[in-house]
């Protein structure tokens, strides 16, 4: 906390984990429509699914970029140990992004001959880059091996029941994201299609977070004495009891095959599981040794990053809601933004 008594620590926090949550919602839907390629045959219906994010995926990563480097300027020490500890599936989720970004191109001009290897390192890229996610997440929750200011664990940490787990909960995540994306977005045999794979999709979304969240505090004790000592339990009750009707509002939201209401309740599910995780982490930056005031850079370094940050943060916001607002609508076989 600085003279002026503004704690820039909790405002880079806030700054990255709504980086963070921005990207997980919005790469979240386009990364789900390449892991839901596999189940669409169709030339005609596949160049749908992709014209739904042309205009506006690639900038979605910007906040990915944000995340990252704001972690790297006001947490350094925190940026450098997670790199170190994480690693292997960060890097494995860069090399996914780039197959994903670069087949995404080089689809739309392939020929039909060659066509299917660009759908391939579609799916591919996102397959690996939502798994590589989840991985990177449930290493980071079940904790980082940390002795004075070092990382002191193995580069294959992470290689264990839980961050699995939670790959592959991120994989079928995204897939329903993206799958109530396509709704919104389609309509037809597609739109049809999507729904069918929505149905078993939502009940494997809610029975794996109903996994995670009773694994992760059996796992932690300290997670679950935040969570179900008094007076704590009154003040975050309403987590668990808004997921409960929000799973319930989106079954029923896909039994009546509503258009917009499905992704939008994956949103609202997405953001609390979200919420979940600041409180069970909170203040801790790396789990259970480190706080953001012991990882944070010089207040020197935080203000000055955080002028330019304040500068170019609306910026990307406004462009962010321009490019949805114009390509809003429906999107049909006879469009095409290639």
């Amino acid at each position: 906390m600085n003279a002026m008594g503004i704690d820039l620590s909790v405002i880079w926090a806030g700054i990255i984990l709504f980086g963070l949550m921005m990207y997980v919602i919005m790469d979240g839907f386009d990364l789900g429509i390449g892991i839901l390629f596999p189940w669409v045959e169709e030339k005609v219906d596949r160049d749908v699914m992709m014209n739904t994010v042309a205009p506006v995926w690639d900038g979605n990563e910007t906040w990915l970029v944000l995340g990252g480097a704001g972690l790297f300027a006001a947490f350094p020490l925190a940026y450098a140990i997670l790199l170190e500890a994480l690693s292997i599936p960060l890097v494995a989720m860069l090399i996914g992004l780039i197959f994903r970004g670069v087949a995404f191109e080089f689809r739309f001009k392939a020929s039909d001959a060659s066509r299917h290897w660009w759908d391939k390192a579609f799916v591919g890229g996102s397959v690996l880059a939502t798994f590589s996610q989840g991985v990177a997440l449930g290493g980071y929750i079940q904790g980082i091996a940390f002795d004075g200011g070092h990382f002191s664990g193995g580069s294959l940490d992470w290689l264990s029941p839980f961050p699995l787990f939670c790959g592959v909960a991120l994989l079928f995540t995204y897939a329903l994201l993206g799958s109530t994306w396509l709704i919104m977005k389609t309509e037809g045999i597609l739109q049809a299609r999507m729904f069918s794979l929505m149905r078993p999709l939502t009940l494997w979304v809610l029975i794996m977070i109903a996994a995670v969240s009773l694994w992760t505090p059996l796992a932690h004790p300290a997670i679950a004495e935040r969570w179900f000592t008094l007076p704590q339990l009154f003040w975050f009750l309403p987590v668990p009891v808004l997921v409960v009707l929000a799973g319930y509002a989106l079954i029923r939201a896909v039994a009546f095959e509503y258009h917009a209401q499905p992704f939008l309740l994956v949103l609202v599910l997405i953001f609390l599981g979200y919420s979940g995780f600041g409180i069970s982490m909170w203040p801790d930056i790396i789990p259970g040794h480190v706080t953001i005031w012991e990882a944070a850079s010089p207040p020197q370094s935080q203000g000055f990053a955080l002028v330019g940050t304040l500068f170019i943060l609306p910026i990307i916001l406004v462009y962010t809601a321009w490019s949805y607002f114009v390509f809003k609508g429906k999107v049909r076989h006879t469009d095409g933004y290639h």
